[in-house]
This record gives structure tokens, C-alpha cells and sequence, in this order.
């Protein structure tokens, strides 16, 4: 238990520094790709090497744990795995068009879920107390907001994610603003709809596990979507100016 509150206090540190690090640095992928992040593989195989080891490492954790079988276990691992089945065998068949992603990119993004996958599994099947996730849990006021907050999240990220994607046709090159949906109030709704979503998992299991991963989510995607703000205002200008969007955070930032 010493060695899991040690790494969950280094990622946390981890965390911040990385917050910092992409205020300086953009991570060169998608829109914000750049060659200096060296040699790059098909954005597609890339999204699959990146988001899959965390689905497989956690059922594995559940599967060979002595909490299979616990109804509270089953649902919160469900929600958790659900979303990284989208994400690592839904959403990368999904992407339009021939963009590229790094290998450090890619490699970065695996040892993180890797990680994550170890933080959420080993507290959920391991070290939460034998009375925390019983049947009853399911009707605890953490649950049921929490489990409300995650599934809205999720709605917004794969709806944002969709309206990003059918943004141009196939063979079309250009970049074109995102509208509708929480486009409308800010310029990063996927990632919006992303960090509501992992505060709600760390409501729903009420854990310092899914606070720190929670935590990443957003030292990871905040300044990405300041870096993208930025981007769109040098490439469209007023057009994109005189719609008074914030960068993740509806009417605060």
C-alpha cells in the first residue's frame, strides 16, 4: 500500500510538471502535428498502440482479482472499460483522412495508461475497503451524480468528436471551425466533455485514485486546448475571434 500512495503522490507531481511543460511545448498530434516530434506511424494504428493497453490491463486486473463477480466492481469497471473500448477500437476507425501521430507521442500516452490503468485497478480490486463497494454503493449519492456527471461527459466528447470529424469530406485538406453542440461556448468541447467525464469517475468511486486521473486529464488537455485557441486564431481571425468562445471551460476559460 506504501509503494501504490508513493506513485499516486509521483503522478501527481508528474502531473504539474506536464501542465507546465505543454504551456511551452504543444504535443504534436492532430491539429497541432509538428515534425519535431520525429518519426510518426498512421494516426489510426496510433490511437489503437495508445488507448488499448489500458482496456486490456484492466480487465486483466479484474479478471484475476477476488472482487469479480462484486455487482458495485462490475458497474464502475463497465463505465471505465466502455469508454476505453471506444476509444481504442471505435473511435481510431472512425478518423477521417491520412494525419499522422508520433511514436513519442504514442509511446508517452501508453506508459500514462499503463499507469492509470495500475492507480484505478489495484485501488478498485485491491485496496478499497471490502465495505466501500457493496451492492449499495450503487444507490450512494456519490454513485449516482458521479455516474450522471461521466455519462454526460462522455455524450459531449464523442458528439464534439463527431462534429470535428464531419467537419470536411473526404480528400478535403482544409481546417474549418467547429460549430454546434458545446462548440458553441468553447473552441475545445471534445476535451471539455473529457475532463467532465473523469470527474465524474472520481466522484462515482469516491477514490484519490480517479481524483489524480482526473487531475492528468486536465493538466493534459487544458493547455492543449489554450495551444488550439491559439491556432485557430492565427489561422481564421476575426471569423473565429468574433464568436466569443472560451478555450475548455464554458464562460470561465
Amino acid at each position: 500500500m506504501l509503494t501504490y500512495k508513493i506513485i499516486l503522490i509521483v503522478m501527481v507531481v508528474l502531473a504539474i510538471i506536464v501542465f507546465i511543460a505543454l504551456n511551452y511545448f504543444n504535443a504534436g498530434y492532430g491539429y497541432l502535428r509538428s515534425k519535431s516530434w520525429g518519426y510518426s506511424i498512421n494516426n489510426k494504428l496510433g490511437w489503437m498502440i495508445m488507448e488499448a493497453p489500458v482496456f486490456i490491463l484492466m480487465l486483466v486486473l479484474y479478471a484475476s482479482s477476488e472482487r469479480v463477480g462484486n455487482p458495485a466492481i462490475i458497474v464502475i469497471t463497465a463505465l471505465f472499460l466502455i469508454h476505453y473500448f471506444q476509444r481504442s477500437f471505435i473511435f481510431p476507425f472512425l478518423i477521417r483522412g491520412k494525419s499522422k501521430m508520433p511514436i513519442a507521442i504514442i509511446s508517452m500516452g501508453m506508459i500514462f495508461n499503463t499507469m492509470n490503468a495500475y492507480m484505478q485497478g489495484y485501488w478498485l480490486y485491491k485496496y478499497a475497503p471490502a465495505t466501500m463497494y457493496t451492492t449499495d454503493w450503487l444507490y450512494s449519492w456519490q454513485f449516482i451524480i458521479g455516474t450522471i456527471i461521466f455519462i454526460v461527459g462522455m455524450t459531449i466528447n464523442i458528439h464534439s468528436d463527431n462534429i470535428i470529424r464531419n467537419l470536411r469530406k473526404d480528400g478535403d485538406n482544409k481546417h474549418y471551425i467547429p460549430k454546434g453542440g458545446v462548440f458553441k461556448y468553447v473552441s475545445s468541447a471534445n476535451y471539455f466533455g473529457e475532463i467532465v467525464q473523469w470527474w465524474g469517475f472520481a466522484i462515482l468511486t469516491w477514490s484519490i485514485s480517479g481524483v489524480v486521473f482526473a487531475i492528468w486529464t486536465g493538466a493534459n488537455l487544458i493547455p492543449r486546448a489554450k495551444s488550439l485557441y491559439e491556432k485557430y486564431c492565427d489561422e481564421f481571425g476575426e471569423e473565429f475571434t468574433k464568436l466569443n468562445r472560451k478555450r475548455v471551460i464554458p464562460f470561465i476559460y
